[in-house]
């Protein structure tokens, strides 16, 4: 090992301990063939999805070919990794690039590596507030249109502008999400409520996350106290199931991409 070569390694390894993973050099990893010698072994977490990369320092004059990015292929099926990261200073061969071409092995330099490392990071973070939206419209479409209104948890059709729809709210979420996994910064949160909460514009990711907990946090404490006032008044009858049909599916489609057209427009 040279010295280059392992100065390189660790300070791939240090950097992902520095975004909170993680990280170890030199492991040896059973897999369900055979064991494998990794350079840099990175683990982490998102809400209790666990990730597991493989990432191969190539401390090189030459660039990397074809059969390295096969060999990682093979290695990263066999013990099950989510992703595998070739990086090389020198950069890859054209057979290379062709090989790691619609997979999960990524050619990276250094830099390109952190930046889109970060850029992941952040695209697993969203699916887990995607996940969270899809449970409070479970429980907040499982009450009728009715108790929704009667609730607050709806407008009148009339109200304009409307004091609080959470209707709206969850679709401006949407967008917004949608609107962040395309990187289209600033993204307007505008909901033109008069019940809201946190800043109207998000300028990056950190201020997105901050409002999507705000106002998600909001919505479930309103629900749940629609909810206990519904039980109070023996009005708690959901339907606990997701259900759309196909009208109910187009409208809110339409509904999103309207406000995800709202949302770039700052």
């Amino acid at each position: 090992m040279s010295k280059e070569w392992f100065k390189f390694q660790e300070v791939i390894c240090d950097y992902f301990k520095s975004i909170g993973a993680e990280a170890k050099t030199n492991v040896s990893v059973q897999g369900v063939r055979t064991s494998h010698d990794i350079d840099i072994l990175v683990k982490t977490k998102f809400l209790g999805e666990d990730l597991l990369w493989i990432i191969e320092a190539k401390k090189w004059k030459e660039k990397v070919n074809k059969l390295h990015v096969l060999a990682l292929r093979t290695i990263v099926e066999d013990i099950g990794a989510d992703r595998g990261f070739i990086v090389s200073e020198a950069g890859f061969q054209k057979g290379a690039v062709e090989a790691a071409k619609s997979t999960n092995i990524k050619l990276k330099t250094f830099d390109e590596l952190k930046l889109n490392t970060k850029e992941l990071i952040e695209d697993e973070i969203l699916k887990t507030y995607k996940k969270r939206v899809e449970l409070l419209e479970i429980r907040y479409w499982s009450h009728s249109k009715r108790i929704r209104q009667k609730y607050g948890l709806r407008n009148e059709i009339y109200e304009m502008p409307p004091n609080f729809s959470g209707q709206i709210l969850l679709s401006t979420i949407e967008a917004s999400i949608l609107a962040a996994e395309k990187k289209e910064y600033p993204i307007n949160l505008e909901t033109y409520l008069i019940e809201k909460t946190g800043e109207l514009i998000a300028n990056n990711f950190q201020q997105l996350i901050n409002w999507l907990n705000i106002n998600l946090n909001y919505l479930d404490e309103k629900i749940i106290q629609a909810e206990i006032e519904m039980i109070k008044n023996n009005d708690f009858n959901p339907v606990l199931h997701y259900r759309r049909d196909n009208t109910w599916k187009d409208f809110k489609d339409f509904q999103i991409d309207f406000l995800y057209k709202k949302a770039k427009k700052v």
